[in-house]
C-alpha cells in the first residue's frame, strides 16, 4: 500500500495535488507526452500545408499533457479535445476579422469560446489558448483566415487523438478514450455496497453547479473499489474473530 499523504490546510487551499499515483504511471505519462508530440510534429511536417501555416499550435502542448497524463479525465476525452480546439479556432478567427481592437478581440474570443464549449459539452482548457493564438498569433495566422482551422488546428488535433489511442492501448489500465477502459472492465464483478443510481449522481452534480472533471463511471468505480475494500476488511475481521473464538478453551 502506498504511503498516505495528508495535506495541510494551506496545501489544500492552494490545491496542491497529492493523488497516490505510482512512479510507473508518472513515467508512462512523460513518455506518452514525448512520443505524442514527436508524432504530431514530424507527421505535420511530412504532410505539409500552406507555406505560411505553422506546424504546431502551442496549445496542442497543453492538450498533450491532458491526453497522456490524465487519459481518463473528462477534459481529455476525444470530443472535448476535438470540439474544444475547433470551435475556439473558428471563434478566434472570426473575432480577429470582425473586432478591430486586438485586446478586445482576444478577450471576446476566449470568452465566447468558453461559452460555446459549455453549450457544446466540449470544455477543453487548451481551447482558450487556441482562440488566443487565432487572434494574437502573428501575421501568418490572419493570412490563413479560416484555413487556420484546418491546418494546423484540425491536423494537430487528429494526430494527437490518434497518438493517444495508439500509445495508451499498450497499457490496459489507461486505455484511451476512457470508454475503452470501462468496456474492458465491464466483466469485473461488482463489489461494495448498493450501487448509486444515475439520478442520484445527477442530483448531486446539480447541487454543486460546477463542472467536475471526472466521469460518472469513474466515480462509480471509485465508490465500488472503496466500499469493496471496506467489505473485505470486515470479512477478514469476522474470520479472525471466529478463529479466535474457536481456539479459545471452553
Amino acid at each position: 500500500m502506498r504511503n498516505r499523504v495528508t495535506a495541510s490546510p494551506w496545501q489544500q487551499m492552494l490545491g496542491i495535488e497529492f493523488s497516490p499515483v505510482s512512479h510507473r504511471e508518472r513515467w508512462v505519462s512523460a513518455l506518452g507526452g514525448f512520443v505524442g508530440l514527436l508524432v504530431i510534429y514530424f507527421v505535420s511536417h511530412a504532410l505539409g500545408g500552406p507555406p505560411s501555416a505553422p506546424l504546431l499550435i502551442f496549445s496542442i502542448g497543453a492538450s498533450t499533457v491532458l491526453v497522456f497524463a490524465v487519459p481518463h479525465g473528462s477534459l481529455s476525452q476525444p470530443w472535448p479535445v476535438f470540439g474544444g480546439h475547433l470551435v475556439a479556432a473558428l471563434i478566434g478567427v472570426a473575432c480577429a476579422r470582425l473586432v478591430p481592437n486586438a485586446a478586445l478581440a482576444a478577450a471576446t474570443a476566449v470568452g465566447l469560446s468558453v461559452l460555446a464549449m459549455h453549450y457544446l459539452r466540449c470544455i477543453h482548457p487548451p481551447g482558450g489558448a487556441t482562440a488566443l493564438v487565432a487572434v494574437l498569433g502573428g501575421p501568418s495566422v490572419p493570412a490563413l483566415g479560416f484555413g487556420f482551422v484546418l491546418a494546423p488546428v484540425l491536423l494537430n488535433v487528429l494526430l494527437l487523438l490518434a497518438a493517444g489511442v495508439a500509445f495508451n492501448a499498450f497499457f490496459p489500465w489507461r486505455r484511451y478514450p476512457a470508454f475503452l477502459a470501462r468496456h474492458s472492465a465491464a466483466s469485473e464483478p461488482a463489489t461494495g455496497y448498493a450501487a448509486i443510481s444515475h439520478e442520484d449522481f445527477v442530483f448531486a452534480l446539480t447541487q454543486m453547479d460546477s463542472f467536475i472533471d471526472i466521469s460518472e463511471d469513474d466515480l462509480l468505480r471509485i465508490y465500488g473499489l472503496a466500499t469493496g475494500r471496506h467489505r473485505a476488511m470486515e470479512e477478514r475481521a469476522a474470520v479472525a474473530a471466529r478463529s479466535v473464538n474457536s481456539a479459545a478453551p471452553p
